[in-house]
């Protein structure tokens, strides 16, 4: 007698689930997230995963878990490693997002390539063995430890996983993979969820960490039941823009280390390249000093790093002013052209204003508000800021300078890039000691005073 199925609602934003459709969901309370999936009635088949080392476990007091049982496996690129916290848990389930060809197959690809120590094997959902073969020629790296295989049922990878015992495990992408227990298509909420949880089961028991690679949706969220989040014990995302060449790995969640952390790449032919020191690639090195450029000091996560911000001012030729803005929140600039218009009396109501963040990456810190109205400033009177001047501050609507967090760490990335001058809010450096820094501070608590430290 064949089994009887039935319809099951699943929301896609929590990965609750009901036996009718509702407008809300009853548990995130989101609107319009449920989906209709196909189940089996009665009770589901079981599959056992290998138990390699795994050993009874006892309630212990605290102070007798030895923190240092497992040490972490050290990744070949320090960035991927300042991003984990330190390096790959063994045990850890490790989910990596990011938009289709922003490079998190050739992130994870590359590393394991370099690193001959361990068994690794690489389960491929989406790509062939000779697509991935050719991604190994472009990166110029080859390797007799890695392991391949192209598999999208769950049981048949335990079935390669008892065979190869590996000490890390590959899987691209979750999205792919379907177990047989289930009768719902590859992708939907379901199979998301119980792939997910087998793969964190095996990881666990077997102490092999897993690295997950995982789709995300138009609106930029991982795809896939919220719950996904939760059972993985990290989240990396991984951003930019496929027209430029930087990319940013950033932790989303982190059980094992700072979520602060941020690691940048540079996409090149032979792969992903580590930026070390961004703030170097980010500044242009023209000799010629130009109008309309100043560079900001900025903090993206725990990362300091020094950005160029450039605007054009010009007279709207066809009476309608422009307001166009890149790598920056528009509405942020909108505030600070009426704060220059209100408190500082520079008419640029009838003037097009672009504004463009170097590198094509967007920042959020609001210390770049100064760096930005500099721009705008010198860019309007058509007057430089010569490149040994540096700025940071946040705008308030007064036009009051505010004081930024983390003044020292600006300070130090400023000097080390031979910066001479910096701007900063007043009474910014209470507790401070700057009599070992070289590079002359101006402290500023108004726009006015801002203006006329820089253009006299």
């Amino acid at each position: 007698m064949a089994p009887k199925t039935k319809s099951v609602w699943y929301c896609s934003s929590c990965g609750a689930d009901s036996p009718k459709w509702a407008g809300r969901c009853p548990v995130c309370g989101e609107w319009n997230t449920m989906v209709e999936e196909r189940v089996t009635a009665g009770p589901s088949k079981t599959f056992t995963t290998s138990r390699r080392g795994a050993t009874a476990e006892k309630p212990r007091p605290v102070n007798q878990i030895d923190a240092n049982d497992a040490p972490r496996i050290t990744m070949p690129s320090a960035e991927l490693n300042r991003v984990l916290g330190g390096g790959l848990v063994p045990g850890s389930l490790v989910l990596i997002g990011g938009e289709p060809g922003i490079g998190k197959s050739t992130l994870v690809l590359q590393n394991l390539l370099a690193i001959k120590s361990k068994t690794i094997l690489y389960v491929s959902g989406e790509e062939s063995a000779t697509q991935l073969k050719l991604r190994a020629d472009r990166i110029g790296r080859g390797s007799d430890n890695v392991f391949i295989v192209c598999e999208t049922s769950l049981e048949n990878i335990f079935e390669h996983i008892e065979a190869v015992s590996p000490a890390i495990l590959i899987v691209d992408s979750i999205q792919t993979i379907a177990s047989e227990a289930l009768e719902s298509a590859a992708g939907s909420i379901s199979q998301v969820r119980e792939c997910a949880a087998r793969l964190l089961k095996y990881a666990k028991e077997s102490g092999v960490p897993v690295l997950l690679i995982g789709h995300i949706t138009k609106e930029g969220n991982l795809a896939g039941p919220k719950v996904l989040e939760h059972i993985v014990d990290a989240v990396l995302q991984f951003e930019g823009d496929r027209q430029y060449m930087y990319r940013i790995l950033r932790p989303i969640k982190n059980r094992f280390g700072s979520t602060s952390e941020l690691g940048i790449y540079e996409m090149c032919r032979q792969g992903l390249r580590e930026v070390t020191n961004p703030s170097q690639m980010l500044l242009s090195q023209a000799d010629e000093t130009l109008s309309g450029v100043a560079i900001g000091v900025t903090i993206d996560g725990a990362r300091p790093f020094l950005i160029e911000a450039q605007a054009l001012v010009s007279s709207a030729a066809y009476g309608t002013p422009q307001r166009s803005v890149t790598g920056f929140d528009a509405k942020r600039t909108n505030m600070l052209l009426a704060v220059l218009e209100k408190r500082v009396g520079f008419k640029l109501a009838q003037k097009d204003v672009f504004l463009n963040i170097a590198g094509g990456l967007r920042v959020n810190d609001p210390a770049l508000d100064l760096s930005v109205i500099a721009a705008v400033l010198s860019s309007n009177v058509d007057m430089p800021i010569t490149h040994d001047w540096c700025m940071t501050g946040e705008i308030g609507l007064s036009g009051e300078i505010r004081p930024v967090a983390r003044i020292e760490q600006r300070l130090m990335e400023a000097e080390k890039l031979g910066m001479k001058h910096i701007l900063l809010p007043r009474h910014n450096l209470k507790g401070i000691d700057t009599a070992k820094l070289s590079i002359q501070i101006h402290e500023v608590s108004k726009v006015e005073e801002a203006f006329r430290a820089l253009f006299g």
